[in-house]
């Protein structure tokens, strides 16, 4: 009886690990070798896309099934579409689950299977409303462009990226216009003429990443094509005024003798829903909790006001002596040359916008890192349950405040508070808990408080060669006394670097966040389809791609989950 008990336990060890292995061999990872993308400005106004995409997939991997292909808008016909891969046609092609503008490529068969290298090539002609009014000059047409990149835990490597702007017929060389180059690429394209003789900007960049979104802007005269194809701001957007809100308040005063009631509460519906900038799939029923979040990610997790997570952003990148704060209101920050090697993305996307003198560019770009932190966010939480996350970091947040409160000295408490500061942040109730904090008592000044507060002198600057600087400054006393600020001061001056971040840098919190959430969180549209799709996972990425308005403005694109 114990002999045939232990034969079904080896039995059934070797079946879970061969259940295992199986589950573990269903995985995507692949190598974006080179993506060249043919960008037709046409003369009737329209968008037309050649694409092309050289993937390696992981000799580990599953083969490369699908390819969700990101398009700037819904305002195209499938039917325009062609594609092929390694010279095969593609005919499986529809609307992309996965991205909200997009379509997904059935390589059936012709699947790229593990450790073989295939070439992707597909073409829409086409696409509308993807011109509008330059910004700078309303004697021009502006059109910005990103092509599709993939989700990072899918691709590895560097990717040789190519952009090819095909200007519309009879463009003189001195007529167009490019904008500014996103980073990694020569600032000024390449100028010269296709086969057409069509005048072109090429952007090249060969260590590029596929992963990554970048955005390419040109504008030419807007008489090269039909004055209807070109969008203009309405007279309401132009008084900043959200188009939604207004139709409510219209309703509002419509039926305010009758039901009054009903648009007050959906204004109230309106902003609230603006602020929800985390798209809904993250609370698709998951299992388990997501572990090594930062305390930032934890807090978009929260979906925590964006001030506040800036602020945090901006009190991470101060204590790894990567900034220092030259005026409090408004903002301004004074980058380090050279940046600390131990950055991370959104923190390099955070010194980069303040890079920008423009408080209009800076504050397009902060929209642009934050829409690039919900999305990773997003894709970290991935099979995982969001309450049972969000319930793991109010308990870190807790502790953190614990023993921040249980310390018995001025030097213990302070140091317990810089050790656990963004942590603390993620409490709603962040400002009142501070001021209870520290309203008795001085407080120990951090090592990095010269780099936020101009008023204080700090360390003097010495000329000459940089000195070696400890990796994250002590708390703790050397000798002699520390400098300490009254409690009551230093809780002001932490609670108003969210104000400061606020006023002085986003401006509007509600219409900076439903900037964001246009892009992460859209309202739902109706189904234009009941299609579902049978058999085995997609071998794209998270993939997208867009086209916007105006010189330098933000792009709003789709996001999506392959």
């Amino acid at each position: 009886m114990k002999k045939k008990l232990a034969l079904a336990f080896v039995l059934t060890l070797l079946l879970s690990l061969l259940l295992t292995t199986s589950a573990l061999a269903q995985t995507y990872l692949f190598s974006l070798d080179e993506e060249i993308v043919d960008v037709y400005w046409e003369s009737d106004g329209t968008l037309s896309l050649e694409y092309e995409f050289v993937f390696t997939n992981s000799a580990f991997a599953s083969p490369i099934d699908f390819v969700d292909v990101g398009l700037p808008n819904n305002n195209y016909s499938i039917s325009n579409i062609t594609a092929s891969v390694d010279g095969h046609p593609i005919l499986d092609i529809e609307d992309s689950p996965y991205v909200t503008y997009g379509v997904a490529l059935g390589l059936g068969s012709n699947a790229i299977r593990s450790g073989q290298t295939g070439t992707v090539r597909m073409s829409i002609t086409g696409i509308r409303n993807v011109l509008f009014q330059d910004s700078d000059d309303s004697a021009y047409a502006s059109g910005v462009f990103s092509p599709t990149w993939f989700g990072s835990e899918f691709v590895e490597g560097s990717t040789d990226l190519t952009v090819i702007y095909h200007f519309p017929p009879g463009l003189t060389p001195e007529e167009p216009r490019w904008h500014r180059a996103p980073s990694g690429f020569p600032s000024e394209p390449a100028t010269g003429f296709d086969a057409d003789g069509r005048i072109t900007y090429t952007w090249r960049n060969q260590v590029a990443s596929g992963a990554q979104q970048y955005l390419f802007g040109a504008s030419f005269p807007q008489n090269y094509v039909p004055a209807s194809t070109i969008q203009t701001p309405t007279f309401w957007q132009r008084l900043g005024i959200d188009p939604d809100a207004l139709f409510g308040f219209a309703i509002f005063c419509g039926v305010f003798l009758f039901i009054f009631a009903i648009p007050i509460v959906s204004l109230i519906n309106n902003r609230r829903r603006k602020m929800q900038y985390l798209p809904p799939k993250v609370s698709i029923q998951g299992h388990g909790v997501k572990r090594g979040l930062t305390a930032v990610e934890a807090a978009i997790l929260l979906e925590q006001p964006m001030d506040k997570v800036l602020t945090m952003i901006l009190f991470g990148v101060l204590r790894k002596d990567a900034a220092q704060v030259t005026k409090q209101d408004p903002l301004e920050l004074e980058l380090e040359d050279p940046l600390p090697d131990d950055l991370r993305e959104y923190e390099i996307d955070f010194l980069t916008a303040f890079e920008e003198t423009s408080r209009a560019k800076r504050r397009r770009e902060l929209q642009k890192m934050m829409v690039g932190l919900v999305k990773s966010v997003t894709r970290k939480m991935k099979g995982f349950s969001r309450k049972e996350t969000s319930d793991y970091y109010k308990k870190i947040m807790e502790r953190a405040w614990a023993q921040v409160e249980a310390a018995d000295t001025p030097e213990v408490k302070s140091e317990k508070f810089n050790e656990n500061m963004e942590w603390t942040m993620l409490d709603k109730e962040y400002d009142d808990r501070t001021r209870r904090t520290f309203r008795q008592g001085p407080v120990i000044i951090p090592g990095w408080w010269h780099r936020y507060d101009p008023v204080y002198a700090g360390p003097a600057r010495t000329a000459g060669p940089s000195v070696s600087k400890p990796s994250a400054p002590s708390m703790r006393p050397t000798s002699g006394s520390l400098p300490t600020l009254p409690g009551s001061t230093f809780a002001a001056s932490m609670i108003n670097g969210v104000e400061n971040v606020s006023a002085g840098v986003i401006g509007s919190l509600n219409d900076f966040t439903s900037g964001i959430t246009r892009t992460t969180n859209p309202l739902p549209k109706p189904s234009t389809s009941t299609r579902s799709r049978s058999g085995g996972g997609g071998g794209g990425g998270s993939s997208c791609a867009c086209a916007c308005a105006c010189a330098g403005c933000a792009c709003a694109c789709a996001g999506g989950g392959r």
